[in-house]
C-alpha cells in the first residue's frame, strides 16, 4: 500500500466537512477530523450540516464545537432543509452550495459517498462534486440499516485515543438517537476495527473512504 500524508505543502489546510444530517460527519469521519487537528492544529474548518429539528440542531452545534474545540479558525452552520426530502428541494440546496463555494476554498472535502442508499446523502455527494470541480474529495461511509457499505479504497489509521474519543463523543452528544438499535458504541467501534484489519493498521483501527480522483 502507498502511504501518504494529509498535506505536503501547508501546515494550515482548509477542510470542508459536509453532512446531510446531525451526526453524519461525526460517524463518517470524526476520527479523521480529530487526527487532522492533532497533527495540524492550525487547520481551518468549515462544518456544514444541512438538516436538523430544533433538538437535533442543538446537538449538532454542540457536537461540532466539541470536535473542533482545539481549532481557532472554524465556521459551523446548521441548516434547516427538510430531512428525507432533499431530492425534492434540491434547488435551494444547490444555491447554498454555490454560495459556499464563493466563501470557502478547501484543500480537503469530507462528504457522503455517491453509493449511499439514503437519498439525502446521495444528493449532498452529487452536489459536492457538481460544485467543487478542482478540490480533493474523500467520501465517508455510515453503517446503517440499508446494508450499503461498499469496498473503500482510502484508509486513515486511527490511534486508540482518537477511537475512544470519537465513540464517546458521538454517544454522549447525540442523546436523541440513543434508543435506536444501531446507535451504539459497539457499532461505531466495530466498523473502525474492520477497516483497521483491511488497512493493516498498527493500532487495529481505521476510518475508510472512497476517493474517485487523485492527482500526483
Amino acid at each position: 500500500m502507498l502511504k501518504l500524508k494529509f498535506f505536503y505543502n501547508t501546515d494550515r489546510p482548509r477542510v470542508l466537512c459536509l453532512g446531510a444530517h446531525p451526526d453524519d460527519i461525526e460517524i463518517g469521519c470524526g476520527g479523521t477530523i480529530l487526527k487532522i487537528i492533532e497533527e495540524l492544529p492550525k487547520s481551518e474548518f468549515c462544518w456544514i450540516v444541512f438538516s436538523g429539528s430544533k433538538n437535533r440542531a442543538k446537538e449538532a452545534l454542540q457536537s461540532a464545537n466539541t470536535f473542533l474545540s482545539q481549532v481557532k479558525s472554524k465556521h459551523i452552520d446548521i441548516q434547516g432543509f427538510r430531512e428525507s426530502y432533499f431530492p425534492f428541494v434540491g434547488a435551494p440546496i444547490k444555491d447554498y452550495f454555490e454560495e459556499l463555494k464563493s466563501d470557502f476554498s478547501p484543500d480537503l472535502i469530507l462528504t457522503h459517498t455517491k453509493n449511499d442508499a439514503h437519498q439525502d446523502h446521495r444528493l449532498i455527494s452529487d452536489l459536492t462534486w457538481n460544485t467543487f470541480r478542482d478540490n480533493f474529495i474523500m467520501e465517508y461511509e455510515i453503517p446503517k440499516f440499508d446494508g450499503d457499505l461498499q469496498n473503500p479504497n482510502v484508509y486513515v489509521h486511527l490511534n486508540e485515543n482518537i477511537v475512544q474519543k470519537k465513540v464517546r463523543l458521538i454517544c454522549d452528544l447525540f442523546q436523541s438517537q440513543a434508543e435506536k438499535k444501531w446507535f451504539s458504541k459497539e457499532t461505531f467501534k466495530s466498523i473502525l476495527r474492520i477497516r483497521g484489519i483491511e488497512a493493516n493498521s498498527p493500532s487495529k483501527y481505521a476510518e475508510a473512504f472512497h476517493c474517485r480522483k487523485m492527482v500526483f
